[in-house]
């Protein structure tokens, strides 16, 4: 594996690295949850990330715990971002997880820095802090602690059910400073749960989390991704899912079609040809011009979507109401109808 000469968005073989291989210490756990999994604990020399001026993400920084994802979503964007580590994109970003073993230490100490201006934070944009390996190493405690102290704007985007461990921080957080939490949750069919998502809690239990927030006077908004193109997008599938959000009690909802990025539309694919081999051919017209799906299909979704929103209720997040975690928007899809928004 190459440790040396890393950095969150490497270009050059001369970045500094986040970690030298002498930071290395390489772990397995015979327990039922993990086990066939390997962790490789590291500490790291950076924490906070600034997101490179091309992405079209609308933050500026990050924080991510951990690289992999035991979650072990077949189309997660960021299986690419194990190829810079030399190691695979399929299975191993799904059992190979680094863990950045000071990820709170570190933040601290930028959050101190006279350098840090305060700048809102976002998190779970790459893999999920809340993955099963948040329930080993607890990480995020540590992090919110560090966010709340210093009244540092925070949101988190997760699939995990751990979040609820970090309620009381989360409502201590938000009474010093904006903290905005949304879920995803792109659909509610067991069925394609089952085989897409394998390593996330279900759909309802995943609702159950925006539901406990909400009670606890934490809004939070679900973005409804992905939108699987053929299997989870019939005008059926669509009502139960944004039904079952705005009975959770969402702020919002935001959906985003599936997207397959190199690395992931390659181990997305490999899925496919083995689950549904009818559809290959469906999918590679569809997305034969790269990653996304065409103008028209994104546009249609996302009325569709916002029609079903209003019938039930919910919308956009109101005036003053918590920061969600924004969604990048395809400028393929500039004239289309505005999309419900997480901010």
């Amino acid at each position: 594996m190459r440790w040396d000469n890393l950095g969150d968005n490497p270009a050059t073989a001369a970045e500094i690295a986040l970690f030298g291989t002498d930071a290395v210490t390489t772990r397995t756990f015979d327990t039922p949850e993990f086990r066939g999994i390997t962790f490789h604990e590291v500490r790291a020399r950076s924490i906070v990330n600034r997101v490179p001026g091309a992405s079209r993400m609308p933050f500026e920084w990050t924080v991510n715990p951990y690289r992999g994802c035991t979650h072990a979503c077949v189309y997660c964007f960021a299986r690419k971002t194990h190829s810079y580590l030399d190691l695979d994109t399929g299975l191993g970003f799904d059992s190979q997880i680094v863990v950045k073993i000071n990820a709170p230490e570190l933040l601290r100490r930028q959050l101190a820095s006279r350098r840090w201006q305060g700048a809102h934070i976002a998190m779970g944009t790459n893999v999920d802090c809340y993955q099963r390996a948040e329930g080993r190493y607890r990480l995020m405690p540590g992090i919110i602690e560090a966010l709340r102290d210093h009244a540092n704007p925070f949101s988190i985007l997760t699939k995990g059910t751990l979040i609820l461990r970090d309620l009381d921080l989360l409502v201590q957080a938000a009474e010093v400073t904006e903290v905005g939490i949304s879920v995803s949750v792109g659909f509610t069919d067991q069925e394609l749960w089952r085989t897409v998502e394998p390593g996330t809690p279900s759909p309802q239990r995943r609702l159950d989390v925006v539901r406990t927030l909400g009670e606890h006077g934490i809004g939070c908004g679900v973005l409804m991704a992905p939108v699987i193109p053929f299997l989870g997008d019939r005008p059926e599938q669509l009502r139960d899912t944004v039904r079952a959000i705005a009975e959770a009690g969402a702020t919002s909802v935001t959906p985003l079609v599936l997207h397959l990025r190199p690395g992931a539309r390659e181990w997305f694919f490999t899925w496919l040809r083995q689950h549904h081999p009818h559809l290959v051919g469906r999918y590679e017209r569809m997305y034969a011009d790269g990653a996304y799906a065409p103008t028209w299909y994104q546009r249609r979704i996302t009325r569709q979507v916002h029609e079903l929103a209003a019938e039930f209720g919910i919308g956009p997040a109101r005036r003053g109401a918590p920061r969600r975690i924004p969604v990048p928007e395809d400028p393929a899809l500039a004239g289309a109808p505005e999309q419900l928004t997480l901010l």
